[in-house]
């Protein structure tokens, strides 16, 4: 028996290893991310740009909803944080981003 290094390399292009095989193997995979990325990732960049914006938006007065399921208006902005008045003269100190909703003007009733 005669076991050729050249023998070796001519059978496995005799079995159909050319470049067009792995462009077809490529393409399924660019086609799977281009299905997540309209799918999953660019849905999700959106919502949180979203939440961004209306983060940088909230203002004194402003009625909210947070996270944990406060609702309250808004009576001092900081950098961080929130004094939201959940009630008369209950006011709780609450992490800015915790804010997920921004309630239309005139929705809570008179705290």
């Amino acid at each position: 028996m005669n076991f050729s290094p050249i023998a070796n390399a001519y059978a496995g292009t005799a079995a159909g290893g050319g470049s067009d095989s792995i462009f077809m193997q490529i393409v399924p995979l660019l086609v799977i991310f281009a299905i997540f990325y309209f799918l999953l990732i660019r849905p999700q960049m959106r919502k949180a740009k979203a939440q961004r914006q209306l983060i940088s938006a909230i203002s004194k007065g402003d009625e909210v909803i947070t996270q944990g399921g406060l609702a309250g208006r808004i009576m001092q902005v900081g950098e961080d944080y929130l004094q939201l008045e959940i009630a008369e003269g209950v006011i709780v100190k609450v992490q800015r981003a915790s804010v997920t909703l921004l309630l239309p003007k005139g929705t809570l009733k008179k705290l």
